[in-house]
């Protein structure tokens, strides 16, 4: 046989081989998977003393009038996990809440959108040099920054209550703050957490967990029913029920069944399918202008890009910034009319902003279809929604 004869038998082999490990894989893949997700028939209640006692445990630790630091990392912090508790505790009016970042300039919100902060953790320190009421903690780019980990145990040290939203969790036990305490995260990242700190007591079966100062939550749509319950421990259950009426919200309980929410085989052919058709991908132009609502715009911009084949980016009318309806100030991504996308799709949902993610996942179903739509549920953690409003109290 030739020289290059045998080198293209040499490549032939390899070709197979590189086929046959992929296969074998994805076959694996397909075996360890779970087929279907069943909900659980009843979702563990939770006793009005349990609920009374974590409204207690929120309670403003310092002022009449608590400071809120939402905090985010310059390279990349969720963008729901952001924008929620920022938009929605400032709305309440029970709270001064300040978008800090931990340095000047841009912060890169994940997987979409872009916003110039307020401060700076150095300026935040400077104006309130005994720390925040509450820091909120979202889901980060890197969980081991150490100039993030000191800023947060600093400010646990002042007797701040540290609130980890979804992936946030694993920046605390990565501070050292969930030593012995009882948590939840991401179901996703749950396996890291407990890696990161093997005490931590994990609290199956509720959507957020106070313990001593510590606040953690399951994913990215927790952060509605714990800005709420922070709400409510501030300025008192009825303001919070109030607010969660006027932006469409159910129920704000730590109600959660953490069975359903786990990988199917179905969930991973989805990512794979969709994540292989490169010529499907889309971008999803976002109009947005002055007095956009934080809530409906993170709930968009997050779930159409999270469906491994679509991404959202921001429309402005005009260059600059753009002023959203509680403060933010947003970086759009491009011009409407003159930058290209494939298609543009507005933010409407009216007064019940969260009504966003709802509609957004329906939107998803449509176009990508319903496992499309169940995968990003999915990576929200977010729970079929209830029929009836309830609150963190039995009536």
């Amino acid at each position: 046989m030739s020289v290059r004869g045998l080198g293209f038998q040499f490549l032939r082999f390899g070709v197979v081989a590189v086929v046959a490990i992929a296969v074998a894989l994805v076959a694996a893949v397909f075996m360890l998977v779970p087929g279907q997700r069943n909900a659980a028939a009843a979702q563990p209640a939770i006793s009005a003393a349990e609920a009374d006692a974590t409204l207690m445990a929120l309670k403003p630790p310092k002022r009449a009038r608590p400071v809120v630091a939402v905090l985010a990392a310059n390279d990349g912090t969720e963008t729901t996990d952001f924008l929620i508790p920022y938009g929605l505790i400032k709305r309440s009016g029970v709270a001064d809440v300040f978008a800090v970042a931990m340095t000047p300039g841009l912060v890169i919100l994940m997987p979409a959108l872009t916003i110039r902060p307020e401060t700076t953790v150095a300026a935040f320190d400077q104006r309130y040099p005994d720390g925040a009421d509450y820091v909120i903690v979202p889901a980060m780019h890197r969980s081991d920054n150490p100039a993030v980990l000191a800023w947060i145990n600093s400010q646990a040290k002042r007797g701040a209550i540290i609130v980890g939203v979804c992936e946030g969790a694993r920046l605390l036990a990565n501070a050292g703050l969930l030593d012995g305490r009882a948590a939840t995260t991401h179901w996703f990242a749950l396996a890291d957490v407990r890696a990161a700190d093997p005490t931590m007591r994990y609290a199956r079966d509720r959507r957020f967990v106070v313990d001593r100062g510590v606040v953690t939550t399951t994913g990215v749509s927790a952060s509605l029913p714990i800005s709420l319950a922070i709400v409510a421990a501030i300025g008192g259950r009825e303001r919070a029920d109030a607010l969660a009426r006027e932006v469409g919200v159910a129920g704000w309980d730590a109600t959660h069944d953490s069975g359903q929410f786990h990988l199917t085989r179905g969930d991973v052919w989805v990512v794979l399918a969709n994540s292989l058709s490169f010529w499907r991908h889309e971008t999803i132009g976002i109009p947005v202008a002055a007095g956009i609502d934080e809530i409906a715009l993170a709930f968009t911009a997050d779930v159409y890009s999270r469906t491994y084949t679509s991404h959202a980016v921001a429309l402005a009318s005009a260059g600059g910034p753009v002023i959203t309806a509680q403060g933010i100030t947003l970086v759009p991504d491009g011009v409407l009319g003159k930058t290209e996308v494939d298609v543009v799709l507005a933010v409407t949902v009216g007064a019940e902003s969260a009504r966003a993610l709802s509609v957004a996942l329906d939107g998803i179903a449509r176009r990508y279809g319903r496992n499309a739509s169940e995968l990003v549920r999915l990576q929200l953690e977010h729970p079929v929604s209830d029929t009836q409003p309830r609150s963190v109290a039995a009536k």
